[in-house]
């Protein structure tokens, strides 16, 4: 009873903006039927899921990104404020960016995950910026995507390939991009004619004493984006760039959930991830670069 009440309000919920959405096969119109799927008008229809989300693949995708990694990354996120002053940073972009405006702002989060950043950030417009927000995440991973219409709701969350997504052009105010792969073409297209996309990507300190500890090698412990930056500036009218570095104090539980969270485990040795998770404590410093651009004129 439980889940089919969730399924109801997420369906009344996106019914209030199936404007926004276009057939993935198509690229027709979409409408809510029946409170249970989005059709469109060739009759290609997609079900609501009892959690709420929408699933718009046309068959199944195996990711490396289970259920454990999104139930960490949730709590590290949200029980232990580990990216907080990211969101507080992205939230004051985009106040800057809509200062002139009290309408209601849409945001796509692209490669969301279990939904916490988008979450986040959303409350903080909310009750901060005093701005209505419609916030809607994709992501090809199902279990990220379940995970986050388990935990949050009055959100639009779906499962689709960013390079083919269920929405119309122009629809978004801010498009989201977080530590996550890209589609430059498909945020041109959905993007309105003056909206942002704020990209997030990681910097030379970024959880540095965490790939110290898992790797020997010189060319793992340390990396550079530098052709990813070069390549967003290409794709997109420079607005600005900023800086966001910070330390975190983590404890044993937190450290659990970051060991679980971070793709880094995944080619470190399991005596080197498991002599990390022996730590009582450690200092894990944040290291990240927001990019922010509008279309090109």
């Amino acid at each position: 009873m439980l889940q089919e009440n969730k399924r109801i309000m997420s369906v009344n919920y996106i019914s209030n903006y199936e404007s926004m959405f276009a057939c993935p096969i198509c690229h027709k119109s979409m409408k809510v039927l029946e409170s249970k799927s989005l059709i469109c008008s060739n009759y290609h229809t997609f079900d609501f899921a009892k959690q709420g989300y929408i699933n718009f693949t046309s068959h199944l995708v195996k990711t490396k990104y289970g259920k454990e990694l999104f139930e960490a990354r949730r709590k590290l996120i949200t029980d232990g404020d580990f990216y907080e002053p990211l969101s507080q940073a992205i939230t004051k972009i985009i106040n800057e960016q809509f200062v002139k405006t009290n309408e209601t702002i849409s945001i796509l989060d692209t490669g969301c995950g279990e939904g916490s950043h988008l979450s986040n950030i959303c409350d903080i417009i909310n009750s901060d910026f005093f701005k209505g927000v419609v916030g809607i995440g994709i992501d090809l991973s199902k279990e990220g995507i379940m995970d986050a219409s388990k935990n949050y709701t009055n959100k639009i969350w779906v499962v689709s390939d960013l390079a083919n997504t269920p929405f119309k052009s122009k629809q978004f105010d801010v498009i989201l991009n977080i530590l996550s792969p890209s589609n430059y073409a498909e945020f041109n297209r959905l993007m309105k004619s003056d909206g942002v996309v704020i990209k997030v990507v990681p910097q030379s300190g970024y959880l540095k004493k965490l790939r110290e500890h898992l790797f020997t090698k010189p060319e793992k412990q340390n990396y550079t984006n530098v052709d990813t930056i070069e390549k967003f500036n290409k794709s997109f009218q420079f607005v600005d760039t900023l800086r966001l570095s910070y330390t975190r104090s983590l404890n044993k539980s937190l450290i659990e959930w970051l060991v679980q969270m971070t793709p880094l485990t995944w080619t470190a040795t399991k005596e080197r991830v498991e002599s990390f998770l022996n730590k009582d404590s450690a200092q894990i410093t944040v290291d990240l670069e927001i990019l922010i651009g509008k279309q090109t004129i």
